[in-house]
């Protein structure tokens, strides 16, 4: 395992989230009086690029934002966090993405994103980070982005022989050409069916499902479980199930993206991907410990103490 510190690139997507908690999520035409309430940076590229430097990566952000106040919060955010932002771009053509959150009183959510000026990120704009792309150990990208943006990360990646990571959020279905350069595809159980053009509780079997990925080109296929843990369905066709960790659940929200990025940062470190998937689940289960995606975010040092400490 290299002792090096791991050079991670995230192309993807910034967001201002509006967070409410609720005693239950309201039915048609229902208004409910809500209980704590956070506002604070997110997206899932954001938030990747965060967590990658939070376990010691030198983590850069390719994305585009917009130029009012809400893109002013990122800009602040990655200065204190240390994320490299020289490839991070701002646009007066439209408004930075905003995404509104809610939570039952068992943390799990509802989530609405308006993608704003993450829609306009475009290839030719991964295109032109294509040097630090090749100088990079691993490249994460998300679907809050177009898809053939995150595509061209994908396929740069593997020209330079980095090691591609898509977390498929929010799913859609993709071209082979997309999953062709995928060297870890991590969707969630219901993100697995509908990257099949399946309803999301489709009861196909994962294992199948995860196969026929495979067999458009997908190397690797990591299916988070929440609290199940994950199942790992490798390059060769055998399967292997990393257990979850008992925590106490207090928000959900930012969970795979704290999984994605350590995932990605071990890796990047030469781990092995049944032990890189390992550690991502302890980082995981510590995001959902904590209201609000970015306060949940682990450093290292926490998610070695919940390691040991089990």
């Amino acid at each position: 395992m290299s002792n090096h510190r791991p050079i991670i690139t995230v192309v993807g997507s910034f967001a201002v989230g509006l967070t409410m908690r609720l005693p239950r999520f309201p039915v048609k035409g229902e208004t409910l009086i809500g209980g704590d309430f956070d506002m604070g940076p997110g997206g899932k590229g954001s938030n990747q690029a965060v967590g990658a430097a939070r376990l010691g990566a030198e983590s850069h952000f390719v994305a585009l934002i917009g130029t009012d106040s809400f893109g002013d919060i990122g800009i602040n955010l990655y200065q204190q966090e240390g994320v490299h932002i020289e490839h991070l771009r701002r646009t007066p053509e439209r408004n930075t993405g905003v995404g509104f959150i809610t939570l039952n009183a068992e943390g799990d959510n509802h989530i609405a994103l308006y993608p704003g000026a993450n829609s306009l990120l475009s290839p030719s704009d991964v295109d032109a980070v294509e040097g630090l792309i090749a100088g990079s150990d691993a490249v994460l990208s998300v679907l809050e982005i177009r898809p053939e943006t995150a595509g061209r990360a994908m396929a740069l990646a593997r020209r330079h022989k980095v090691t591609a990571v898509l977390n498929p959020a929010p799913a859609s279905r993709l071209d082979d050409a997309v999953l062709a350069y995928v060297d870890i595809l991590t969707p969630n159980e219901s993100e697995l069916r509908i990257l099949s053009g399946l309803a999301p509780d489709d009861p196909t079997d994962t294992m199948e499902l995860a196969h026929r990925l495979q067999a458009r080109g997908v190397r690797n296929v990591v299916v988070t479980r929440g609290g199940q843990g994950a199942l790992i369905i490798h390059q060769n066709g055998a399967a292997e199930h990393v257990p979850g960790v008992k925590v106490d659940v207090v928000d959900t929200t930012g969970a795979g993206d704290a999984f994605n990025c350590a995932l990605a940062v071990s890796l990047a470190e030469g781990r092995p991907l049944s032990q890189a998937v390992q550690f991502a689940t302890y980082a995981g289960a510590l995001a959902c410990t904590k209201l609000g995606v970015i306060p949940a975010l682990p450093y290292r040092k926490d998610i070695e103490t919940l390691m040991h400490e089990r």
